[in-house]
């Protein structure tokens, strides 16, 4: 008998014990957990052209032999070139001597609508969420011609003082610092490998202003016949999800 009521107790214990816990745990208030989640697809939007000296500031780019003249739009899509300089010589008078002449700095309005002067430049950006890389080429389609199909025999185009310039914090892509571009063939100016390039990036011919009046050269033998025309060529740039990962 008295066993009996040993066990009785013991199990009156237990249940007392449980119930003070459980007790205790509910008036703690708990745990519970809740999910934060983000997603991000590619870009579906154009990107801007940005400020060659300042990336973080978007800008509008002037033509610089025909400021009126509307600034042709980049190529659309997730990976895009959002802008190239045209390179314009000026008016040259003409001469037997080898000579080389500087394109004009690029001009652009500002935020505020104010104009302001840098380097040339190209620019490209890739929001593809990624980072596979890609890489950028540049082509002379044909030699300078005039108006009257005369060619400017021997002309050469030149781009110094190369630098890439971002606001990115993903690696950012090699650029060339000097190019001779050459007639009719596909030549290397910038070049993101796998697991770099993501964001905008820039390739400035020059520093500033000072440097981008004197990056971008094209130089005329003097044996080559000039005539009073106007001459001009077109450049092809050509961006590839293909990189050099060499």
């Amino acid at each position: 008998m008295k066993k009996f009521v040993f066990l009785t107790a013991a199990a009156t214990l237990a249940t007392m014990a449980i119930t003070t816990t459980q007790a205790f745990a509910d008036q703690t208030g708990g745990v519970y957990t809740t999910d934060g989640v983000i997603e991000f697809t590619p870009s579906k939007k154009r990107a801007e052209t940005v400020d060659p000296q300042d990336p973080s500031r978007p800008v509008k780019p002037i033509d610089p032999e025909n400021p009126t003249k509307p600034i042709t739009p980049g190529t659309q899509g997730p990976l895009s070139i959002d802008f190239a300089s045209n390179f314009y010589f000026g008016k040259q008078e003409i001469t037997s001597e080898t000579k080389t002449y500087n394109a004009a700095a690029q001009k652009y309005l500002d935020s505020a609508g104010k104009e302001q002067t840098g380097p040339n430049f190209v620019q490209v950006s890739d929001n593809r969420g990624t980072e596979t890389g890609w890489k950028l080429l540049l082509k002379q389609e044909k030699q300078f011609t005039s108006t009257n199909g005369k060619e400017l025999i021997g002309a050469q185009v030149s781009l110094e003082n190369g630098r890439v310039v971002t606001n990115s914090k993903s690696k950012a892509p090699a650029g060339e610092t000097a190019i001779t571009v050459a007639v009719g063939a596909d030549q290397k100016v910038m070049n993101a490998k796998t697991g770099s390039g993501a964001g905008t990036y820039l390739l400035d011919w020059g520093n500033d202003e000072k440097d981008g009046a004197t990056s971008v050269h094209l130089t005329v033998p003097g044996s080559t016949t000039k005539y009073a025309e106007k001459y001009s060529t077109t450049f092809t740039w050509k961006l590839t999800d293909a990189p050099d990962n060499k």
